[in-house]
């Protein structure tokens, strides 16, 4: 059985846009800016903690988990490396599910329960270890799926049909935004595109295509993690883009496009971009 299904919902980026600044501080005289295309914060400072070396017994391990309206929360803690020898040897772990609207404030502890390991395309190491992404889902403390713990109720829809091998393939259209959250990249500041639709679709050159650069992070990052994504390309409106991924067999389609997700809005932290799907 093969499903294919189709999710809805992400000024182009020239390297100079992206250079070092070569002051070594953060200038703390007013509120950091938020600048599309680049971060405020310098990365030669950033560079100099990314360089410290790993502990090799112990690893880093970031707990990915879907919130109450269906976008991806994440906190991090430390492992050691010889205990993640497989998802199911890795400890659940809790949050405080009223500060996500997943729990009252008088009984507020969600538990997290490990369910896939990616790679963690953030934080490279090149000692053999590998720091990690976890995608968890949500229970009670009494071990009660939530009522927004989607993935709980698809499995559900896998049990019994063990003798049936689903494949999926998912469709994930993005819109990118400048800082101001209203703008599209590739739109003119209170305005529209002067042409209509047409040439941006699988588009090249910088007159249609915005925020190329972007994409293809994604693109790396998630084959890095070790996520089946399959293709990528300019949709019909400037600034929006879409990813491919799949095929994939029952949950693990939706283990994998759920951190595709966490990793696209990750990669818009570090290009200063609004993203919505």
């Amino acid at each position: 059985i093969v499903l294919a299904l189709s999710f809805s919902g992400v000024a182009a980026f020239s390297p100079a846009a992206l250079s070092s600044r070569p002051s070594t501080m953060l200038q703390m005289s007013g509120v950091l800016s938020s600048k599309t295309g680049q971060s405020s914060l310098d990365p030669s400072v950033i560079d100099r903690y990314n360089d410290l070396a790993y502990p090799s017994e112990k690893l880093m391990a970031e707990y990915v988990w879907v919130d109450a309206v269906g976008n991806t929360r994440s906190k991090t803690r430390t492992l050691l490396a010889s205990k993640v020898e497989s998802v199911d040897s890795l400890p659940k772990w809790n949050f405080d599910g009223s500060s996500t609207d997943q729990a009252p404030g008088d009984d507020s502890e969600v538990i997290l329960y490990p369910r896939r390991i990616f790679k963690d395309p953030f934080r490279p190491r090149s000692d053999d270890v590998d720091n990690i992404l976890v995608m968890c889902d949500t229970y009670t403390p009494a071990g009660e799926a939530l009522e927004t713990n989607t993935r709980a109720k698809a499995m559900k829809s896998f049990e019994g049909h063990d003798d049936q091998e689903v494949w999926f393939g998912m469709e994930q259209e993005f819109t990118l935004f400048n800082m101001d959250q209203r703008t599209p990249l590739g739109w003119p500041e209170g305005g529209a595109p002067s042409r209509a639709q047409g040439p941006y679709y699988c588009s090249v050159g910088p007159e249609n295509n915005f925020g190329r650069a972007i994409t293809d992070a994604l693109y790396q990052a998630c084959l890095y993690a070790g996520i089946e994504l399959s293709g990528v390309n300019g949709e019909v409106m400037p600034g929006q883009q879409e990813y491919q991924v799949g095929p994939c067999i029952g949950i693990d389609a939706g283990d994998q496009l759920m951190m595709s997700r966490y990793i696209l809005q990750r990669v818009c932290e570090d290009f200063q971009v609004y993203c919505t799907l």
